[in-house]
């Protein structure tokens, strides 16, 4: 592949799934900075591998295999070395009170990305891209899974994540100390 065409593909994918890289690096890294660093070694990545882009799968899935791989390989280099947080060491972010909807809607996708940080890579992947709009095919495409794994993955990962979504907003049901006594 020549460098005008390795040039020509990375500006057409940049012009079309930007957005959803940047929503891929600010799920998979907490921290902004981090997040950021990802975002343009997703891109660096990106531009090189269309070096090797041949054109046998479609665009998209493989910006989106790129971007993810590139993404589990910074989950992996991130937890070497780091103990992991058990789940009630995490803080939660303050509820929204009384803001305008916006910003609760703005909440509500923060605590949805803290969660799927949480999942393993492979499951935080399928969960992104489900929430991207892809198809069950595309996203078996991207990760390598059958579509039949893929569906079922989504079914459970949905169903987990709404129930930590649930306990998450449930008010507290245990009983105060000074009444128990």
């Amino acid at each position: 592949m020549t460098v005008a065409n390795q040039h020509d593909l990375y500006r057409e994918a940049g012009e079309l799934f930007a957005p959803a890289i940047a929503r891929l690096a600010r799920a998979m890294e907490y921290d902004g900075e981090k997040a950021r660093d990802l975002e343009q070694d997703i891109h660096c990545e990106l531009f090189r591998s269309f070096a090797r882009f041949e054109g046998q799968c479609a665009l998209k899935t493989w910006v989106y295999r790129v971007a993810h791989n590139v993404a589990a390989e910074h989950r992996l280099r991130e937890s070497r070395g780091k103990t992991p947080l058990a789940l009630d060491e995490i803080e939660d972010l303050p509820e929204p009170g009384d803001a305008e909807r916006s910003a609760a809607e703005n909440h509500a996708v923060a605590r949805a990305q803290r969660m799927i940080r949480r999942l393993p890579t492979l499951d935080a992947q399928v969960m992104l891209l489900w929430l991207e709009g892809e198809s069950g095919k595309d996203i078996a495409d991207v990760t390598g899974l059958s579509p039949g794994s893929v569906t079922t993955r989504i079914h459970r990962l949905k169903s987990a994540l709404a129930s930590e979504f649930e306990t998450e907003t449930a008010p507290s049901t245990a009983p105060n100390q000074e009444t128990a006594r």
